[in-house]
């Protein structure tokens, strides 16, 4: 006889994300269940909510206690919300957005129309804002030789976003991944989206178009978000082309703050898939997965289920599969670069960073992205030195203020930052990450001390998360934050499959197409593969 699964009635986001465990796991145990979905992250989530409103029997295990993954909310400090690696929305997908009703359960936006401001050590700084007239203007100011070139620049990004991400059912971010040979039919004879979609390094493409360095020195960090390689590597211009890809809102390309914090995100959608009839279970962590059969969990009950769907990065499903894993599988697995390099800084403030070079605690650069620079020099030798195992003498970083935004964050009169910084190693190679944390954290501050006359008396508390951090904290191998690289060789067809050899067992998270960063399309795209399976 079927058992009926259990009614899950705690709202994921009145919570935040602390979802009760329905009923004892031994009396999930005994139910009948068509999918299990290893992971509640945004992805494993969207598959989960698709795979319930399709009509099966779906059960979420979620080894922590605070479903969301990298994409959730954490209060460190009384007051205080932030989401420990997911700080912007710009990709998640619309289809996924309108599908599931997220704007009816609460999902809300404020596009950071500011775009991004950077300042140089020479007094100078440029506010490179989303508005084409605002930003030619500022332009106009800062490097009049450039208007035409950054035109072009930004041209060539519209189009190879049209072609490949057009606003409608063709979007090659649906469905199965295409492969280089679609792409390129699909750009044509377009020689500069060629190079920005495949070959170009991220200096390339800014030298390309540009002739004031410091404004080629403003945009080399958007090559390398989340990727151990240098903005001189061939492939990074395609990282800022994927991260330029988005059109939520219907804005192509824009970036914003979600009201509540980014984890909310993550909360809707586990609402809707709870509203479907799915079931998450949190604080259950899984050992095996048995291929065609379901899991057994690390407290030893076996789960039944055909179908199993790994929302776990592939080095991490790998272990769960441990001897059942397909060694050509496996092999492929394997070969996917995995070692983050990103340290990430929860951070808050008594009053936002005054800039020297455009003085002030709130002004329209806080309103949205701002970046500590290094020059092409200090970004080789900091990318150098990571890779020996060593603290480099320079970040990069990358500031966001949701607290501007958003007052529900932080208490009154005080203010959140989030800070996104690289190179940093995996591992040193003299010392461990307790010995060098301090040292880390203290270096990413110093990048904004550079340029700052507050920083560090504005900052009340401030806690560092490392590569071994990120991993230890939400479970990504290597503290990657898009379960391995996005560079060409690893995207499109050459991402790991939703479907993979083993029987029954599927993925559906930042390792699959269409890659990393809040995106969901993902799960929805395991959920499909999964159905059309039978």
């Amino acid at each position: 006889m079927t058992v009926s699964a259990p009614t899950q009635t705690r709202s994921a986001v009145d919570c935040l994300g602390l979802v009760d465990l329905p009923e004892p796991i031994r009396d999930l145990a005994a139910k009948r269940w068509d999918a299990i979905v290893i992971g509640g992250g945004h992805n494993g989530l969207t598959c989960a909510a698709y795979l319930a409103r399709a009509g099966k029997r779906v059960l979420i295990l979620e080894a922590r206690e605070r479903i969301g993954g990298a994409c959730t909310i954490e209060q460190p400090w009384p007051g205080v919300r932030l989401s420990p690696c997911a700080y912007l929305a710009g990709l998640l997908h619309p289809l996924v957005i309108e599908e599931l009703n997220l704007r009816e359960r609460g999902f809300h936006w404020t596009p950071a129309t500011s775009g991004l401001f950077v300042p140089f050590e020479d007094g100078s700084s440029v506010q490179l804002y989303d508005d084409d007239e605002q930003c030619e203007a500022e332009l106009r100011c800062f490097a009049p030789g450039d208007v035409e070139g950054w035109r072009a620049m930004s041209d060539v990004i519209r189009r190879t976003r049209d072609a490949i991400r057009p606003p409608n059912c063709h979007d090659a971010w649906i469905g199965e991944p295409p492969t280089r040979e679609d792409l390129e039919e699909r750009l044509g004879n377009d020689t500069e989206a060629r190079g920005l979609l495949f070959d170009w390094s991220m200096a390339e493409f800014v030298e390309h178009y540009l002739s004031d360095e410091r404004l080629r020195i403003a945009y080399l960090g958007q090559g390398v978000i989340g990727t151990n390689a240098s903005p001189f590597d061939p492939g990074t211009a395609s990282i800022r082309f994927h991260h330029s890809s988005g059109r939520l809102g219907g804005f192509p390309g824009q970036w914003g703050y979600v009201r509540g914090g980014m984890g909310m995100v993550s909360f809707f959608i586990a609402d809707a898939a709870q509203a479907a009839g799915a079931v998450i279970a949190s604080g259950v962590p899984v050992s095996r997965i048995i291929p065609g059969h379901g899991v057994v969990l690390e407290s030893g009950e076996r789960i039944h289920a055909p179908v199993v769907v790994s929302n776990a990065d592939p080095r991490q499903t790998l272990r769960l599969l441990d001897n059942s894993a397909d060694s050509s599988w496996r092999a492929q697995v394997e070969r996917v670069p995995i070692q983050g390099c990103t340290l990430k800084l929860n951070v808050w403030l008594r009053e936002l960073p005054n800039f020297c070079a455009r003085p002030g605690i709130c002004e329209p650069h806080h309103f949205g992205q701002i970046n500590t620079p290094l020059d092409k020099q200090q970004w080789k030798d900091s990318y150098a030195a990571a890779r020996r195992g060593e603290l480099p003498q320079h970040l990069w970083t990358e500031l966001y203020f949701q607290s501007v935004h958003d007052r529900s964050v932080a208490p009154d009169s005080t203010h959140t930052m989030s800070v996104f910084s690289q190179y940093v190693p995996y591992e040193f190679a003299a010392g461990t990450w307790e010995e060098h944390r301090d040292s880390a954290k203290q270096r990413a501050l110093e990048a904004l001390a550079r340029f700052c006359s507050n920083i560090p008396d504005a900052v009340i508390e401030a806690e560092a998360l490392g590569p071994p951090d990120i991993e230890k904290k939400v479970g990504l191998t290597g503290g990657h934050i898009f379960q391995g690289e996005c560079l060409p060789p690893y995207m499109w067809s050459n991402r790991l499959r939703y479907k993979t050899p083993m029987p029954g067992v599927y993925l559906c998270g930042a390792c699959t197409h269409p890659g990393g960063s809040v995106i969901a399309i993902n799960g929805r795209n395991a959920a499909m593969a999964v159905l059309s399976d039978g």
